[in-house]
């Protein structure tokens, strides 16, 4: 079977405030989303989807790609939504469908899908590839969102994204500062919906000032070579977007008593925060319920 392997990401700074034009540090994960398919004489025009979670099948679902309809399926809600995205595939120009042969498709998620690393960009961008469709067109008529999760998985790098006039944008930048050996990631294990994040920003009015605090930000983050600033920056970051969305930044949630910083990364209250080590830190996390803390290096794909 041929392959397609796209990672996923994390945003680091400007969360929320990067769908009306923020700049936004984001990086690629050493895990993703593994991609297999091969074309197959029998069962014409049909597709065969097999999903897979670390390895273990949680989707099975059998495609008519001329009627475009779910034959057959272990879960039909998960597969309606393959079946929606193929579909917009076709609509976006992909000539993959023109065919009778049949497709044989296996995805892998690397990573648990509570991780909020990206389970539904990381498909988008490999469907993108096999299909030969524009991913970021794929994504907003799939899913939505400002696209920097599929600007990551195609750039294979971190980058700087930014919305420019209502499009996507992206530089790919080297961001080594020698302080990240002192970061770790730690796992809130309460998987947020990002789409009821989105809204409660949606609903407020915002100002073009706030955009470009975040987007100072984000520059004065990628310029600092400390971790004492680097921690200042995420504090700010916190503190600034907790007064905007008049919610508990998650350090007042969770860890009041936490020596050092803690922030938010993607819809806050869920997935993961990014903080730095301190004495004990993993006996500090573990006793308040928070056992799964991984350091930068083995997170972060450079």
């Amino acid at each position: 079977m041929s392959q397609i392997f796209s990672r996923g990401k994390l945003l680091l700074t400007s969360e929320y405030v990067v769908l009306d034009g923020a700049k936004a540090l984001a990086v690629p994960t050493n895990w993703g989303q593994e991609f297999f398919f091969k074309e197959q004489l029998e069962n014409k025009h049909q597709l065969s989807w097999t999903g897979k979670h670390q390895g273990d099948v949680w989707l099975t679902a059998q495609i008519d790609f001329k009627a475009w309809k779910v034959l057959e399926s272990n879960n039909p809600q998960a597969a309606e939504f393959v079946l929606n995205t193929l579909r917009n595939c076709q609509v976006l120009g992909s000539k993959k469908f023109d065919t009778n042969e049949g497709v044989d498709v296996v995805s892998n998620l690397q990573f648990p899908a509570n991780y909020g690393l990206g389970s539904s960009s990381t498909l988008m961008t490999s469907l993108a590839k096999w299909t030969d469709v524009d991913a970021f067109r794929l994504n907003a008529l799939s899913l939505g969102g400002s696209g920097y999760d599929i600007a990551i998985a195609e750039a294979n790098h971190a980058i700087v994204f930014q919305i420019q006039d209502s499009e996507p944008t992206y530089e790919r930048i080297d961001f080594k500062p020698d302080f990240l050996k002192d970061l770790v990631f730690v796992h809130l294990n309460q998987k947020q919906d990002s789409r009821e994040g989105i809204r409660l920003y949606r609903s407020k009015e915002k100002s073009m000032t706030l955009i470009s605090e975040f987007t100072q930000l984000t520059e004065k983050v990628l310029e600092t070579k400390s971790l004492t600033e680097f921690s200042n920056l995420m504090q700010e970051h916190e503190n600034l977007l907790s007064i905007f969305l008049d919610k508990k930044c998650v350090k007042k949630e969770f860890f009041e008593d936490c020596p050092v910083f803690v922030k938010s990364l993607g819809a806050w209250g869920g997935d993961f925060v990014l903080t730095s080590k301190f004495e004990d830190y993993e006996k500090y996390f573990s006793k308040k319920g928070f056992e799964t803390i991984i350091p930068w290096n083995e997170m972060v794909y450079s």
